[in-house]
């Protein structure tokens, strides 16, 4: 038995390591620069891209019979011995030239292969990634620069001002625009919610002129920034870098849109390490870009972080309240029993009857009465009678409730009677014996369960879908507008920015790797989560060492 279940023990381990070191090793390596390759097939193709993966298959009779004579026979023969065929991946791009991002190549149809030292990788906001060597950098239509260094040269002269106009532009558009945009809506509400309170009033006029002097000031101040857009536009539109496929067009690509790029088989160790820092850091800060794909995950951070915490807030306190009752001051009979073997099959239900739950209770129920009570300026578009971070928050606080509440019962049980016996005997009440003696005793098994219940909630996906979670959420639950959190916005959540990646995103091969980075990532959060609150565990336990749950 000793072996048995030793042995049992290590498979586990095993098993674990082997998951994370997997997650490790494929997360760390998605954003390390790799070389470009260019090839040619035996029938004049030329390709240019990274190599993503390598493979190996069994060439059928439909590709066989495109070959020459001797290179069908020499694959024939490799089949006869059982012998299979290599074949690589390119991450070739251009997908506005070529319809596709990636390209698999095998390895008998190349009659040459090369490295080029000036092909470059160009990162864009739009249409993925472009391959391609430097030919020209034309600026307001001149052709500025045509020699590859040259040309690199000046990119790197214009590219960081071109991208700081590139940011004042969305700073305007978002900050600005959106700001305006916002006391607009503030006035208009205003304006009809005294129209519905009071239809033809003096207030209601004085809200609707109000509301037409703000509008008319919005709009003046609408054109002005519009203008200074136009401008930034105007002046980034004047730079453009002229790339040369592997198949000989010429591609003009603006300035502007280009987020980074690099000569990739000309990088020194010091400047991989450089590009790798600084794709980290977008990943981390930025939003993400390319239908998910690229750039970064930070409002799927911010919402996971945040949806975590006000869960933990909720079902923290209520979970205890429930087993304190439970334990300490419920009789025994068949209507407590019936209790714990409802909290007890409550933690077996699938977590997506949670989100059926939420979604008709929480955001149909409760929240369609909140706006018909407090917002009913904004209907029919609901405020929250929708989907949210505070219901999902509120879902999952159902869904991990059974967990705090067995845990916390086990640790008030885990407290010696002769202590409750002792407090009563010096004259503490109840109350007073339960919150000097068995809490504070009972701490540490209350934040395990706590514990346990932050991470379930953090990596769940399947209630999210229904009650908030979105592909791509522009605003945060957080700004900088009253009342500065927005319980009621949609958010961003790392486990279903991993199920949009692996499964609905159409670029899947460039997807794959931002899977196995945002799965580390999120690992990464919810262990930083759990090893806050067992530091809090710990002290409390240094605090009262004996009978501890």
């Amino acid at each position: 038995m000793i072996w048995l279940t030793g042995s049992s023990l290590a498979v586990c381990l095993v098993m674990i390591v082997g998951l994370l070191t997997l997650i490790l090793f494929q997360g760390m390596r998605t954003f390390w620069p790799g070389e470009i390759v260019e090839v040619e097939t035996i029938d004049g193709k030329r390709f240019m891209g990274e190599v993503s993966r390598h493979d190996t298959f069994t060439p059928g009779e439909d590709v066989l019979v495109a070959l020459p004579d001797d290179v069908r026979a020499a694959l024939e023969a490799a089949a006869a011995t059982g012998t299979e065929v290599g074949r690589r991946l390119l991450r070739t791009g251009n997908y506005e030239l070529s319809g596709e991002h990636f390209t698999w190549v095998s390895d008998h149809v190349v009659a040459r292969e090369q490295r080029p030292a000036w092909a470059l990788v160009v990162e864009r906001q739009t249409w993925g990634r472009f391959f391609g060597t430097p030919v020209a950098l034309r600026i307001d239509g001149e052709v500025a620069a045509s020699d590859p260094e040259a040309v690199w040269d000046l990119y790197n002269e214009h590219h960081d001002e071109v991208r700081e106009r590139w940011d004042e532009r969305r700073r305007l558009e978002t900050e600005e625009i959106g700001a305006l945009s916002y006391l607009q809506e503030r006035a208009r509400l205003a304006a009809r919610e005294a129209a519905l309170d009071d239809p033809g009033s003096p207030a209601a006029a004085r809200a609707e002129q109000r509301f037409k002097d703000i509008e008319a000031a919005a709009q003046s101040e609408f054109q002005r920034i519009r203008g200074e857009i136009a401008e930034l536009n105007a002046e980034n539109a004047r730079y453009e870098l002229v790339l040369r496929t592997a198949d000989g067009a010429d591609q003009a690509l603006a300035l502007a849109d280009v987020v980074r790029a690099y000569p990739a088989n000309s990088l020194s160790f010091a400047e991989r390490v450089g590009i790798y820092v600084d794709r980290w850091w977008e990943f981390l800060t930025e939003d993400p870009r390319e239908a998910n794909s690229e750039g970064g995950v930070f409002p799927a951070i911010f919402g996971t972080v945040m949806m975590t915490l006000i869960m933990t807030l909720v079902v923290v306190p209520f979970g205890v309240l429930a087993a304190l009752y439970l334990r300490e001051y419920a009789k025994a009979g068949p209507m407590i029993s019936a209790v714990r073997i409802a909290v007890n099959n409550l933690a077996g239900v699938p977590s997506i009857v949670f989100g059926v739950f939420g979604l008709g209770f929480f955001c149909y129920l409760v929240g369609g009465g909140v706006d018909a009570v407090f917002f009913p300026a904004k209907l029919p578009a609901p405020t929250f009678g929708t989907g949210g971070i505070l219901w999902a928050a509120l879902t999952l606080a159902l869904l991990t409730l059974p967990v705090v509440i067995v845990a916390t019962e086990e640790s008030l049980a885990a407290v010696p009677r002769s202590m409750r016996e002792g407090s009563y005997a010096c004259g503490a009440s109840t109350w007073q014996t339960i919150r000097r003696i068995v809490l504070p005793r009972a701490m540490p098994g209350i934040m395990t369960g706590a514990i346990l219940a932050m991470a379930r909630g953090a990596g769940e996906v399947a209630p999210l879908m229904l009650v908030g979670a979105v592909k791509l959420a522009p605003e945060l639950p957080f700004d900088g507008n009253w009342p500065f959190f927005h319980l009621e916005r949609s958010f961003m959540h790392l486990g279903f920015h991993i199920y949009d990646l692996g499964f609905q995103s159409q670029n899947s091969e460039a997807a794959k790797p931002m899977v196995f980075t945002t799965t580390l990532l999120l690992i990464l959060i919810i262990a930083s989560l759990n090893l806050a609150a067992i530091n809090l565990r710990t002290r409390l336990r240094r605090r009262f060492v004996a009978n501890q749950f």
